[in-house]
């Protein structure tokens, strides 16, 4: 993480300039809004994303994070001209303590991250969805990686693309520049599910709500033993793997669960 725990206490009184955020039940949205330059990416936004997941990360209430934005695009990727011009950017949060990779970030956030995509997603965007556990799609929104027609080639994006699609249709996307509908993200594993423009936001919510029957708790240490297990060799995986279940059978939760079970009713979760 690129800030502290600390840094992040006194969240709810900083003022965004392109980004939204609202806890609600447990939910944190957090939503991009730079509509008139398509929401892309310049260096107070990706700021603002960065401080926003490291609080969601810390914050106990967190239980899982939606990506939303406004406007007609999702997100048109790098803002190539603030950035080659090496604009710092306003400071609407305390600077990070290095260079902002949204792919890591979203990594390390160790929370359910759905994606809610009302509209095209380009270059660069593609760095959010690929990192969200859950991508819900408009069936109206289109995805693309234009980078080869400008002489450049999406580094960052196709690391995350291979974890969640085979190689050579990570790479067909990369070298062809193709605009794909969002039936055919749905097809190869980019986007996770499908909806009207109309029911986009029931469905993100319905997701939501699902989740939050969840051990919240269960919920993180999977998610980080997911990122944690990729830097194992093959033969300490499963030894790793055993040592993260006898520590969650320790957790509040594990212990709540149990009882609710044996009780025959729901659990209360504490996240903890």
């Amino acid at each position: 993480m690129l800030y502290t725990s600390q840094q992040t206490v006194s969240f709810s009184t900083y003022t965004f300039r392109h980004l939204r955020a609202e806890l609600n039940d447990h939910v944190l949205t957090l939503t991009l809004d730079r509509p008139e330059k398509k929401n892309a990416l310049n260096p107070t936004l990706l700021n603002e994303l960065a401080f926003a997941l490291a609080y969601a990360h810390y914050e106990k209430d967190v239980w899982l994070v939606v990506l939303a934005a406004v406007g007609d695009v999702f997100c048109a990727g790098m803002d190539l001209k603030s950035l080659s011009a090496g604009e710092w950017g306003e400071e609407t949060v305390p600077p990070p303590s290095g260079p902002v990779r949204l792919a890591e970030l979203l990594a390390g956030l160790h929370k359910p991250c759905l994606a809610r995509v009302q509209g095209a997603v380009y270059a660069g965007g593609f760095l959010l969805i690929g990192g969200c556990t859950h991508v819900i799609a408009a069936d109206t929104a289109t995805f693309s990686l234009p980078e080869v027609k400008r002489g450049l080639f999406p580094f960052q994006v196709i690391a995350s693309l291979i974890e969640i699609m085979p190689a050579r249709t990570a790479l067909d996307l990369c070298l062809r520049a193709r605009t794909l509908s969002a039936t055919e993200a749905l097809r190869i594993g980019l986007v996770t599910e499908v909806v009207s423009p109309d029911d986009l936001e029931k469905a993100v919510e319905r997701l939501a709500e699902e989740l939050k029957q969840y051990s919240p708790t269960a919920m993180q240490f999977g998610l980080r033993a997911f990122q944690q297990l990729k830097s194992l060799p093959v033969d300490q995986q499963q030894a790793f793997l055993y040592e993260q279940f006898q520590q969650i059978q320790q957790t509040a939760d594990a212990r709540e669960g149990m009882t609710a079970f044996l009780e025959k009713r729901a659990p209360t979760w504490r996240g903890e």
